[in-house]
């Protein structure tokens, strides 16, 4: 399973990338995309929405079913990866290129799992 050493992970199997200043990216880990299955479509906040840490922030379905997103940080959308909602599947293809939003004016996090942390928890799933 790919498990990005850069990235900081949630229990609920989000990730987030520190871009600096303030900003970061989210997406899904590998190891909910494949739980999920085929992803078939996103739902996504529009740009300039405020998000809560550890509230919803999306929710994608597959074709086992709905999955809500939870935001592993605070901040305001900046933006949305527009090529997903055209191609929702490119989360089962590259779950770490396929970055859902990204936030700036981060601030609160939900408790974030280290790369080895993320990695011992889905092992023991």
């Amino acid at each position: 399973m790919n498990i990005p050493q850069n990235l900081r992970y949630t229990e609920s199997h989000e990730w987030a990338e520190d871009l600096g200043g303030g900003k970061a990216r989210v997406g899904l880990t590998d190891h909910a995309q494949q739980s999920m299955g085929d992803i078939v479509f996103v739902n996504l906040p529009e740009a300039g929405d405020d998000v809560t840490a550890g509230e919803r922030l999306a929710d994608v379905e597959s074709v086992k079913a709905a999955s809500d997103v939870y935001s592993p940080l605070s901040g305001k959308v900046s933006a949305i990866n527009e090529a997903l909602l055209g191609d929702p599947a490119a989360i089962n293809s590259n779950a770490y290129d396929a970055w859902l939003v990204e936030l700036s004016d981060t601030g609160d996090s939900v408790t974030l799992l280290s790369a080895e942390e993320y990695e011992a928890l889905v092992g023991e799933a």
